[in-house]
């Protein structure tokens, strides 16, 4: 499904990505996992090119692409690419004029060309599929932030995509709307939606991946299942970030 080589990406002199080799199955839900500045989001940008890698390869179903220093992939193919991919970020991203189904139905009226009534009818399946249904008609200030962001992946799943990215879902939502939205994505995983997940939250992590990569300073320190991540490995820097975590 998607396979990673040799990816870099610099910012002016800082290298933050510094040659990544991975590898994910379809129907796999991949945690990515770090300290804060490891790389972990930039990765997953990377992933739909909201930013562009400056070397290496990514190919995704039948997308290949390369990525050379100074030579820019054409637009047109960044919008197909970026169409196999949706995006779930920290911040909501909800349009505040437009209802929950409104948010929903957006993508498949502007880029799908589809009739709203159409749209209409699969942002209901979607909202009911998180669990919002009853609140398709709600504009986001009168949702929680759990709502909210359960709407941001009905609105990520619209499109069809073959891979869902997650960038730290659930970082800006109270202790008690976590859950809601862990349970959302647990139940896309048990449906083998390829996911790709940047997350501090371990114990997501442990039940719901199939496997989990361990960055730090740009590059994956270690990969395994949870079961080696967590409970197995012999890595230094591993056992001191996980220990760091428990305390």
């Amino acid at each position: 499904m998607i396979e990673i080589a040799n990816l870099h990406k610099q910012f002016g002199k800082t290298e933050v990505l510094k040659g990544i080799d991975l590898k994910i199955a379809e129907g796999n839900t991949v945690c990515i996992i770090g300290p804060s500045g490891s790389g972990k989001t930039t990765l997953l940008r990377c992933l739909n090119l909201l930013e562009e890698p400056t070397k290496g390869k990514i190919q995704l179903g039948d997308f290949s692409l390369e990525f050379q220093d100074h030579k820019r992939i054409p637009k047109d193919t960044v919008i197909k690419f970026r169409q196999q991919t949706g995006m779930v970020f920290q911040g909501y991203n909800l349009f505040p004029h437009m209802t929950a189904v409104e948010n929903v139905m957006e993508g498949l009226v502007i880029i799908r060309k589809q009739s709203k009534e159409e749209a209409r009818t699969k942002a209901l399946h979607l909202l009911e599929k998180v669990g919002l249904k009853e609140r398709a008609n709600h504009y986001p200030f009168q949702l929680s932030g759990g709502q909210q962001q359960r709407v941001g992946i009905a609105r990520a799943m619209a499109m069809e995509p073959k891979v869902l990215l997650f960038d730290e879902p659930t970082s800006a939502l109270d202790p008690e709307l976590v859950g809601e939205v862990l349970k959302v994505m647990k139940e896309l995983a048990n449906e083998g939606m390829t996911m790709v997940v940047v997350t501090h939250e371990m114990n997501f992590a442990r039940e719901a991946a199939d496997k989990v990569i361990f960055i730090d300073k740009g590059i994956i320190v270690e990969e395994g299942t949870p079961q080696q991540i967590f409970e197995q490995t012999k890595n230094e820097r591993t056992l001191q970030f996980l220990n760091k975590l428990i305390s």
